[in-house]
Formats: C-alpha cells, structure tokens, sequence
C-alpha cells in the first residue's frame, strides 16, 4: 500500500498546476472585459474553452479519483479542518461533482460565456435586448443541462447555487432573504416618506477622471490593497479577478460627473482584493488557498465599502484629501458630505444602489433567475417580467433594457446562483464588523486617524489565513461565536438612515 504522504503530495502538486492553468484563464477573462480588441472575441472563446476543457479532464482524471478514495481512508484526514483534512475533503467534493459534467458540455458553457459577454456588452449599448436574447436563451439551456447533470437535489436551482456557496439551499435562501425584506421594506417606506433628503448634487459636480482614477487607486492603497501585487483598470462592469495572491486585478468605470460611483466601485473591489492578496500564498491551487465561498468573499468587499468607506468616520479623515484633489468638493461640510455618499432612495442600477435598498435588488435577481431557470419565465418576458419586480419592490420602473434586464454581466456569463451570495455578504459582514470593534476596540477612532491596518490584520488572522477550512456557516460561529443573523445588519441600517433623514 502507497504512503498516504506520497499520495497526498502527488494529490497536491497535481491541484497546483491545475490552479496554474484555472489562473491563466483569469487572466485570459480579465483582459477579455479590458483591453482585447473587438475582432479577438471570437478567438478568446476557443482559448478559453480549450483550457477549461483541459483544467476539467485534469479535475476529473481517473488518478485522481484513485488517491482521493485512498486519502479518505488515511489518518489525514481525520481532522477535517486540518491542512490535510481541509484538501481531501474539497478536492473530493470538487472531483465528485466534476466528474458529472461532460468535457464537451464545460467547454461549450466557457465558449458561449465568452461570447455572450461580448454580445451584452453590445446589445446593452445600443438597449436592444432582442439582439441579446438568443444569447439568453443558450445559456440558460446550458445551465439547465450543468443542473441537470449535477442534480444535488431535485432543485435544479441548488446545483448552480451549490458552485458559488457551497452547501447552501435555496429554500433557506429563499427564507433569509424573505425575512430580510420584510424588515427593510418598510425602512425604505420610511426613508422615503422621509422630508430630508440628501444633498446628492455634491457628487454631480466636475469630478475628472484622471484625478478619481488617481484618488481611487490611493483610497484602494490605504485601506490595505497591494498594488505591487496588482492593479487597477477600466471596464463595463466593475470586477476583481487576476491570476493569484500575488496578482489580483480591480476594475471600475468612472464618469467625469459622478463620484461616487466610480470611488465605492473601487473599495468594493479592492474589499475582493484585499481578500485575495490576503489568502496564503503558499497554499495556491489548494483549497487551503481559495476563498471559502462567494458570500464570505462579497463580506470583505462590502465591508469595506460601505461599512467604512460611507462611514461617517472615514469621511472624517477623507474628506480634506478629496477636497485637495478636486475643486468641486471643496467648501462642502462634512455633515452634508456625509449624507450626501449616503443617500438612499429607490433607484435602477444595482450597483450604484445604497445600503437600505441594495438586497431588494438582489431579491429581484434572486426570483428572476428561479423562474428562468425552471423554464416558468421564456427568455423573451424577462424585461416585463424585471420591471413588474421592481415596480412592485422598489416602486421604479426602468425606461429601458440597459438599465433594467441587461444591466448585470452575470446572466451573461452563465453565472446563475451568483446573485444570492452579495445579499448573504451583506449578513456576514455587518456581523464579522461587530465583532471585530468587540476585539479592537472603536473601529471610528481607527477610521479618523486613517488607520485601516487594524482592521485589515484582524480580517486576515480570522477570515482570510483559512482558505476553506470552514464552511461559511463554520466561520461565521468560529469568528463571532453567533449563528448568521440578519440583525447586525438591520441594527446598523435602522441607527445609520434614523439619524440621517429623522426617523422615528
């Protein structure tokens, strides 16, 4: 019989390079949405799919099944949090419902993501969403059949869901997400019944997007993002992605008179990047190495972006430096600064959304994508369909397709069971941030003194060193000692808008 040490190193030098050619693809796909010429489309998706179809056989390989069965039954993994452990348990996981998907099915998913991006792009550019609706219609069937040939449950929905927060159900989903808007509704009812409202023109002003470019990169640098390990870009639809911990790639969009979304576009996304960089570097291409789940993931962003950057503490220090920078912002007090990057009313674009409105735009995603899915709503209804949803949750209704149904990159890109985990980070972060004030003190004293690397430290120590060690729900008992709630979160929203625009 093999030693179990030989095997496991076998098992791990083997995941390593395949985590060299998953990079590589990230960084085929970054460059796709950044510089690559229109014409070199086409050829980018047979890249792509070439190397997909190849880090899937190496996924699935029969060797691989072999080791697996025989560290399973090794005193590796015994502890199942241990390095060891954590590896044979993940990579068995992967392997398993890997080998269920056929090679030509994962190529073809790639293929038409790549040109389905493109394809968005377009058809949102010029608001013709039948041009994109064949597109649409594609990968929804492929998805289809991704769930079909997975099956971790008779809901089709679980499977896709499954990929990006591993274990969750969409029943419980579903519930979260349900009790959550019952709470936020009728905020949001109050915030705009509410006779103040913030002084939003301040961030309508000349902003030029060479400084916020410039502004943007020092925010990303000072909050803990390294760029001697990555870099900041422009693109249509604000992401991170890159090739490792040692190359992590931000992008975000600006627009010469709004600040503010092209600023919070770049915390997010450094919140990511900061995540990844954060991650052991020595444990690349293992699951010791990678991100718990897309919800523990979305936590660290938005914990950046809205619980410190639209802090009223963090503007406390800012704000002079942004006044430095741009000549609009200057004469503006930082009570009405304040109000200002936190105005809250129901709005079109997810993205550039507030903290009190944003689940209920994921929500809306969350429902859509069920029914498409499912086959209850034909692509060709999904932009009466979006805007009935927003309508009846926001009391909006988009103009336009741009703005409504082909907003999102993700339905594109056949990421189907994405869009719950930004709500659920939302939940994680508002309670990893208590608990790290509980261990470090006024986190707002910190922010006033532009002291960022506490809080950074205190992330990485709990959160990012342990790859996936822990199932988020682990995590979240492990760090704060609670099950999830939506409390942390509700409490902070009712303090934050109550004050702002005097609530009862």
């Amino acid at each position: 019989m093999a030693n179990p040490n030989d095997t496991f190193t076998k098992l791990c030098d083997h995941a390593r390079q395949t985590g060299l050619l998953t990079s590589t693809i990230g960084i085929l796909n970054w460059d796709e949405e950044t510089y690559l010429p229109r014409d070199g489309r086409a050829h980018r998706a047979e890249q792509t799919a070439l190397l997909a179809g190849m880090v899937h056989q190496r996924q699935t390989a029969a060797e691989v099944g072999g080791w697996l069965a025989e560290l399973k039954e090794s005193p590796l993994a015994a502890d199942p949090h241990s390095t060891e452990g954590c590896v044979i348990r993940q990579l068995g996981r992967q392997y398993d419902k890997k080998t269920k998907l056929p090679q030509k099915l994962v190529e073809e998913l790639t293929r038409t993501a790549s040109l389905a991006q493109q394809a968005w792009v377009d058809a949102r550019k010029a608001d013709d969403f039948t041009a994109f609706q064949p597109w649409l219609e594609r990968t929804i069937d492929l998805k289809q059949q991704e769930a079909a040939a997975v099956g971790v449950t008779d809901v089709a929905y679980d499977a896709l869901l499954d990929d990006y927060e591993p274990g969750e159900s969409t029943a419980n989903v579903a519930q979260v997400l349900s009790g959550l808007r019952e709470q936020l509704t009728p905020l949001v009812e109050q915030i705009v019944e509410s006779k103040h409202k913030a002084p939003r023109e301040i961030l309508s002003r000349s902003y030029p997007v060479d400084k916020q470019a410039e502004f943007g990169k020092q925010a990303a640098a000072a909050i803990g993002f390294d760029f001697n390990a990555g870099r900041l870009d422009v693109t249509a639809h604000p992401f991170c992605g890159g090739g490792g911990p040692r190359d992590v790639r931000l992008t975000t969009r600006y627009d010469a008179n709004e600040f503010a979304g092209g600023f919070f576009s770049i915390l997010h996304e450094a919140g990511h990047g900061i995540y990844e960089q954060g991650l052991p570097a020595d444990q690349f291409g293992l699951p010791t190495g990678e991100a718990v789940s897309l919800g523990i993931h979305e936590s660290q962003s938005r914990m950046w972006e809205n619980l410190v950057g639209r802090s009223r503490a963090y503007w406390e220090h800012t704000l002079p430096e942004l006044q430095g920078a741009f000549e609009s912002a200057r004469g503006v007090g930082l009570d009405e600064f304040y109000f200002a990057v936190n105005d809250s009313r129901p709005s079109l674009i997810r993205t550039e959304s507030d903290e009190a409105t944003y689940n209920l735009h994921i929500i809306v995603r969350f429902e859509l994508e069920q029914a498409l899915l499912s086959g209850d709503l034909p692509a060709a209804d999904l932009p009466s369909a979006w805007n009935e949803k927003y309508q009846q949750y926001l009391g909006v209704t988009p103009p336009s397709s741009a703005d409504g149904a082909m907003q999102d990159v993700h339905w594109s890109a056949g990421l189907y069971g994405y869009f719950p985990t930004y709500a659920l980070g939302n939940l994680y972060a508002a309670q990893f941030f208590d608990q790290a004030e509980a261990d470090l003190g006024d986190l707002d004293d910190h922010f006033r003194r532009g002291e960022f690397t506490p809080l950074r430290d205190w992330l990485r120590r709990n959160i990012h060193q342990h790859g996936q060690r822990y199932s988020a729900a682990e995590l979240v008992e492990r760090v704060t000692g609670k099950p999830l709630s939506h409390e942390p979160l509700m409490r902070r929203l009712r303090a934050k808008f109550a004050e702002l625009y005097d609530l009862p």
